[in-house]
């Protein structure tokens, strides 16, 4: 059997520096699946080391959860012990039963899948008449946009919406943390961005990141190994078009659902 893939490197941990905007992205995400999972029988695909699982198990009526990074996937074992069902999985290849969950998620990893066409339809395996597949991810299609080491590629919302519509899904976008509302500093900062992700100079280690951060974003806060109800997700997300890239946020967020 192949090892599975270590993405520790780039996985930040419970304990691990994060700028104020980048731990209200994670309440932003996890408090809007949220609003899905209440009463269904959910499923976290890529879910790390489980930031967000005990706030979605504590809304949902199940939730199982699973990463293809054993190293990664330990953590939130030994965080959450026996009270989430976690595995051991791909994307591609879901240990599930045909039309087992009313909801899928999937946050800032669908840049990892390798074959983003069976994940798709793998998903719609698995989810029942109606049900929702919901995708956060970084958005490619801003100029200064940065891709992750590990990465194989990124999908903006014209991608996102070619591939679902023509596996049956009907889709709705939102945009998430608008440009027009971080910083002076971070947008005057967008230029030299573009040019260190051109260039091929972004920082790779997390600690050189960690050091990036508080240039740009300043003090830092300590993640979370799980998130509370509560929390500052920033400003709240807004419908964007479908069909055009979206330059105007950092993060698009998906909504995909099956007919009933």
């Amino acid at each position: 059997m192949c090892p599975s893939p270590d993405y520790s490197p780039i996985t930040e941990f419970a304990g691990d520096d994060a700028s104020r905007e980048q731990l209200r992205r994670v309440y932003q995400r996890y408090y809007w699946a949220g609003r899905y999972v209440v009463g269904k029988d959910a499923l976290e695909i890529a879910c790390g080391v489980g930031q967000g699982l005990g706030y979605l198990a504590s809304l949902a009526k199940t939730l199982h959860a699973g990463d293809i990074s054993e190293q990664v996937l330990n953590a939130a074992r030994r965080h959450y012990g026996g009270r989430i069902h976690l595995q051991e999985f791909g994307a591609e290849s879901l240990p599930f039963p045909n039309a087992s969950f009313d909801v899928v998620l999937i946050f800032e990893a669908i840049y990892y899948v390798k074959d983003v066409g069976s994940f798709i339809l793998e998903a719609r395996r698995v989810l029942r008449a109606g049900g929702c597949l919901l995708i956060v991810s970084a958005n490619k299609d801003l100029f200064d946009f940065a891709p992750s080491p590990y990465s194989v590629r990124y999908y903006g919302v014209v991608e996102l919406q070619e591939m679902l519509e023509a596996a049956g899904f009907s889709v709705a976008f939102f945009g998430d943390t608008p440009i027009a509302s971080v910083s002076a500093w971070q947008r005057m900062l967008r230029p030299v961005k573009r040019i260190a992700a051109v260039t091929g100079l972004m920082p790779k280690s997390k600690r050189m990141k960690a050091i990036v951060k508080r240039i740009v974003f300043g003090p830092a806060e300590k993640l979370p190994a799980e998130i509370q109800p509560g929390g500052d997700p920033g400003p709240a997300l807004v419908s964007i078009p479908s069909g055009v890239p979206d330059r105007g946020h950092k993060v698009v967020f998906c909504e995909a659902t099956l007919a009933p």
